[in-house]
């Protein structure tokens, strides 16, 4: 049997002191011997993603990984519109989730001047603001949506989950809601933890980092479905059956 060889893009500013990024090669490498994923990766910068038009446009997925905040806002909101309106499937964690909110918010709610307070703390309207309690190291309870992507995903309407972040979104939350974005999974305390888009091959987004879970030898399920839809998004672009 032939295995199909999806490409990913990851989008962020690879680091070796943030621990999600030394994670993904044990997660790919895990997705290919485990579950026969396989995923040839490549890393692009924010300001590369930024520089070239559509730098994601050919690859089977897009994986906005943590790093916030990035060197390129321009760059990492780029490649979400692209995944987003293109149908690549995508998965964005931590500040992924944060940006695409972000992105979603300007450019299909028409929030044009809302802003990401880590990039722009002189704005004058936020979507993204310090979180309360910061979340860094933390570990939680996140309640899923029943009959939504992140629980079919998960295969739980409860999990627990590691975040490494100090930044959430506050404000307009309604409006992203009233122009088709699905929040799916909550803290205890009612915040968004998960976001999806419903008509979209593939669109989740967390801000909690499923990077972190375990040892990194058994990828999360939400990990494992990026990796699937992207095989099949490149079974289909090369004309076979899934």
């Amino acid at each position: 049997m032939t295995t199909t060889t999806a490409r990913l893009a990851l989008i962020g500013d690879r680091s070796p002191n943030v621990v999600s990024h030394t994670r993904i090669p044990l997660l790919l490498d895990a997705l290919a011997e485990r579950d026969r994923l396989v995923l040839d990766a490549y890393w692009i910068p924010s300001e590369e993603a930024a520089a070239e038009e559509g730098a994601v446009r050919g690859f089977d997925a897009v994986w906005v990984v943590p790093g916030s905040p990035y060197r390129s806002e321009t760059g990492v909101l780029a490649a979400i519109r692209t995944a987003r309106v293109a149908g690549i499937p995508f998965l964005g964690t931590c500040g992924g989730f944060q940006h695409a909110l972000l992105e979603y918010a300007r450019d299909v709610c028409g929030l044009t001047r809302v802003a990401h307070a880590e990039n722009d703390p002189d704005a004058d309207d936020f979507l993204i603001e310090p979180l309360a309690c910061s979340l860094v190291g933390h570990e939680a309870v996140v309640s899923v949506e029943p009959g939504s992507i992140a629980q079919s995903v998960i295969g739980s309407e409860r999990t627990v989950e590691r975040y490494f972040c100090a930044y959430g979104p506050t404000r307009h939350l309604d409006t992203l809601r009233a122009h088709g974005l699905r929040f799916s999974g909550y803290d205890e305390d009612g915040h968004v933890r998960i976001a999806e888009l419903p008509g979209h091959p593939f669109f989740l987004a967390s801000l909690f980092q499923p990077e972190l879970s375990g040892d990194g030898s058994r990828p999360h399920p939400i990990v494992r479905a990026l990796a699937r839809a992207a095989v099949e998004h490149a079974t289909r672009a090369a004309g076979q059956p899934v």
